[in-house]
């Protein structure tokens, strides 16, 4: 037998036993995870905006959360375009703010997830999106960071 048949039947014995599809449905619920953060990320990044006390952070956590509602909708709308409605967004509890440290922790945190999550979705236009994402992580950790 040669390689390509033997291939096209490993190909429709993986696809039977649906092994193919809990791939799919893996990338959906990382996919879905997040987005759910980033819905979050909008929220928490208001309520860290109305605690805290200095004037550059307030500002930088601004232009945050009213710039990452765009790039999430766009996002989960090239998504649904390419696959389906997406559903099984999770819910996580607002923090109060403790300081500046805390929040810049957040937003790190918030980058490195995005960046583990991102394999679930190979389109190059997707990874773009993606990409806008985590460069309006960067540049507001870059604001609240150097410039107080």
């Amino acid at each position: 037998m040669d390689n390509k048949v033997l291939k096209e039947k490993l190909f429709e014995a993986v696809k039977q036993k649906g092994l193919i599809t809990e791939q799919a449905n893996s990338g959906k619920k990382d996919f879905a995870e997040m987005i759910s953060l980033l819905l979050h990320s909008k929220t928490q990044a208001h309520a860290f905006h109305l605690q805290c006390k200095s004037y550059a952070e307030h500002m930088a956590l601004n232009g945050y959360y009213t710039s990452i509602d765009e790039l999430t909708d766009a996002l989960v709308e090239s998504y649904q375009g390419k696959y389906s409605i997406l559903k099984g967004y999770k819910n996580y509890p607002i923090e109060d703010y403790k300081d500046t440290t805390t929040t810049i922790n957040y937003l790190k945190d918030l980058c490195e997830k995005v960046e583990e999550l991102r394999g679930c979705c190979k389109e190059s236009y997707i990874q773009s999106q993606i990409d806008l994402v985590c460069e309006l992580i960067n540049s507001t950790l870059y604001k609240m960071r150097f410039l107080k």
